[in-house]
């Protein structure tokens, strides 16, 4: 077969399966962002307190995420864990944040392997950005993030309970290991 043939039955298959899982995806009610997020202000390092299972951070722990504004209006992700231990292999990777038009900032595209986007939602934002919810519309992804490694009980406590009325499986929520920080 030749190769421009073995690739468009590839795309052509992946687009079937997209629309395929789209049309079983279960329907949410639209989900509400905070009004607008001051990128300047949100950039820095933002630790993972807990987050919805993902298969690219299994057998993480010390994760974090640092964000970094791009003069073109994009912002430069890097995502850094260490698999298997506090004191395990560093695993990382970078990728591009892309404002999503309209959202005054609260609505992200993430991408870390062109084509693929995801969704990055800011769902809560404390005034003083010490703490952010974060979540996709299908409300396959969640994270509660601290610009320190720990966050105090009442404020995760509240943060899940906002997770809760916004639709989220937070009964899966599991916390982050961030002990090599301490």
């Amino acid at each position: 077969m030749k190769k421009n043939t073995r690739f468009i039955l590839t795309a052509g298959a992946l687009i079937a399966a997209t629309i395929l899982v789209s049309s079983c995806s279960k329907n949410y009610p639209p989900l509400e962002t905070v009004p607008s997020v001051d990128l300047n202000k949100y950039t820095g390092r933002w630790y993972e307190i807990a987050s919805l299972p993902q298969r690219f951070t299994k057998g993480c722990h010390c994760v974090y995420a640092e964000y970094t504004l791009n003069p073109s209006g994009y912002v430069e992700v890097y995502n850094y864990c260490r698999k298997g231990g506090t004191n395990g292999e560093v695993k990382d990777i970078s990728g591009k944040a892309f404002p999503v038009e309209g959202s005054d900032n609260s609505r992200l595209k993430v991408q870390f392997f062109w084509p693929f986007k995801g969704d990055y939602w800011i769902l809560e934002l404390d005034p003083e950005y010490k703490h952010v919810l974060v979540g996709s519309p299908d409300r396959e992804s969640l994270w509660i993030l601290s610009r320190t490694p720990a966050l105090d009980d009442a404020v995760y406590n509240l943060m899940v309970q906002q997770a809760k009325s916004k639709g989220f499986p937070v009964e899966q929520l599991e916390k982050m290991d961030q002990s090599c920080y301490k």
